[in-house]
């Protein structure tokens, strides 16, 4: 789904009516409709709601909802900040057809008194007071109602976006200027601050309210991960379906104390659909690895006196014998950063013609000589934290983290590779300077194991779907992340360990098949 920016957006909405006969009252009733059915959806035991409308359309929106909730049967009261007179086009019309006696305030005093009235009786409060297509400061009227609604306790669902958020922003927003939010609905597509502002810890629905795909044009070249986008890798398997039409994976990694990444990153591909999964380790830990689950096969590898994978390993062609019937190699995780290791991880990156992917240490081995790290030859997809960004590019993390998808997609095109730059809304970026965002994830996966197990997936889906490679890492990314937040639904985030991602993946593919049925609403985070 792509991003636009608010201008953009103005224009996307001017060109439905103007080229394709959408007539923008059809927009609006089509918008306030969807916040009434959110509305509704989320806070079904819900029976009293004020909405705080502004004079402009974000306000019009706000109109329709109040109409369609009240004749859905709720209690509604409409808290206008403006005098109605300067209603105009839309919006005014939208005003005109309410079916009850809004609340009009003029004054500050009206302010205080009537929205504590309000909201001293309300269950739920509806945000229509600023649009995408405000700017910034925020005074008078607005700004204290925008106080108003920063006191916790009654939900708040945004139309649009909070107010006094900036839609174009690609920084977290805090502060007492911007709305407090349990849920949004906007409308078409995205903004950025709506993936990457951090408005709201709850639900974000893209509403399709009219505007055909050939009116949705954006600049940004970014895109946000969706359900609906990941469910064509998620469909039926066929009745005479077996094992070996979905790819066998190879892992490389592991060594003495670290040989649960390798079989976590192991799992993570089985778990993910891969028909078959063979992990390559140092003979010192293969009967661990092996122990962690009957459905692993694995390969022993020459090892140092350390007890991580030696460069001898590549010796005799064990390499090319291992990698026989293997259809993706994901290399990395728990592999140390031995010198030796370092060297074979190198090696067996420009041999290997398999598409391949590279994370933890098997990264760290390119520091210095970030050269030989090239996806000319083969599919490459690079799996950093920001701390091993940090090393292959010579950056700080500090300045990695200020241009997450800057630094993503310069990385991706100058090593012409997928990068997958994970943390908080990781990045999916690609060599063409397309970037993805991923909505999914949470705080909780932050613990050592999860990194290993996003690997696996990525593998495991690469090895089913070999020809649609880019599809593959954004599906492993998104679920990746929904099984995280469907496990911190259950345990919270800190207790989440990384083999909870293993458990709820069935889960989150669950959920994923349902979230991309929602249309024309559809739920993005």
């Amino acid at each position: 789904m792509k991003l636009t920016t608010a201008a953009e957006m103005r224009t996307i909405d001017r060109v439905t009516s103007e080229r394709f006969g959408v007539h923008s009252l059809g927009l609006m009733e089509n918008a306030g409709s969807a916040v009434a059915n959110v509305a509704r959806e989320l806070y079904p035991a819900a029976n009293r709601v004020t909405i705080i409308c502004g004079k402009g359309n974000n306000g019009g929106d706000g109109f329709v909802a109040a109409r369609k909730l009240h004749q859905a049967g709720k209690v509604v009261e409409v808290l206008l900040l403006a005098d109605p007179h300067e209603l105009k086009g839309d919006a005014a019309n939208m005003f005109n057809r309410l079916p009850i006696r809004p609340v009009v305030i003029r004054s500050e005093r009206d302010l205080e008194n009537e929205l504590s009235r309000s909201l001293a009786n309300a269950d739920i409060i509806i945000d229509a007071v600023l649009g995408t297509g405000f700017r910034a400061p925020v005074t008078g009227l607005v700004a204290h109602a925008i106080e108003a609604l920063n006191h916790p306790g009654i939900p708040v669902l945004s139309v649009d976006i909070p107010s006094g958020a900036d839609a174009d922003s690609l920084v977290v927003q805090t502060g007492a200027a911007i709305a407090r939010s349990d849920a949004i609905v906007t409308f078409t597509a995205p903004r950025p601050a709506h993936l990457l502002g951090a408005l709201t810890r709850g639900p974000i629905y893209v509403a399709q309210i009219g505007s055909p795909d050939e009116a949705v044009i954006s600049s940004l070249n970014l895109l946000a991960i969706t359900a609906l986008g990941v469910a064509p890798l998620l469909a039926p398997r066929p009745l005479d379906a077996n094992k070996g039409r979905f790819g066998h994976a190879l892992i490389i990694g592991g060594s003495i104390g670290k040989a649960g990444a390798a079989a976590m990153a192991g799992m993570g591909a089985l778990r993910s659909g891969a028909g078959l999964t063979t992990i390559g380790t140092t003979r010192s830990v293969l009967s661990t690895v092996a122990s962690f689950a009957p459905e692993l096969m694995t390969e022993p590898l020459a090892e140092t006196e350390a007890g991580t994978i030696s460069l001898s390993a590549l010796e005799y062609e064990r390499l090319e014998k291992i990698s026989k019937g293997k259809n993706v190699l994901a290399i990395g995780p728990g592999i140390s950063r031995d010198a030796d290791t370092a060297h074979f991880v190198c090696t067996a990156v420009s041999k290997t013609k398999l598409p391949t992917v590279i994370d933890a240490d098997g990264l760290n081995a390119f520091e210095g000589n970030l050269t030989q790290l090239s996806g000319r030859s083969h599919p490459l997809v690079l799996t950093p934290h920001p701390g091993e960004m940090a090393r292959l590019t010579g950056l700080t993390t500090e300045k990695i983290q200020r241009d997450r998808i800057g630094v993503a997609r310069r990385c991706a095109a100058e090593r012409q590779a997928i990068v997958v730059l994970k943390g908080w809304r990781t990045i999916v970026a690609l060599p063409s300077g397309q970037a993805w965002i991923n909505p999914t994830g949470n705080p909780g996966m932050a613990t050592g194991g999860t990194g290993d197990v996003l690997t696996g997936m990525i593998a495991g889906f690469i090895a089913q779907f070999p020809s649609e490679i880019p599809s593959a890492v954004r599906a492993a990314v998104f679920l990746h992340g929904m099984s995280g937040d469907i496990a911190r639904e259950e345990l919270g985030e800190q207790a989440l360990i990384a083999t909870d991602l293993l458990k709820y993946l069935p889960h989150a593919m669950h959920r994923a098949r349902q979230w991309a049925e929602q249309k024309p609403l559809l739920r993005i985070a």
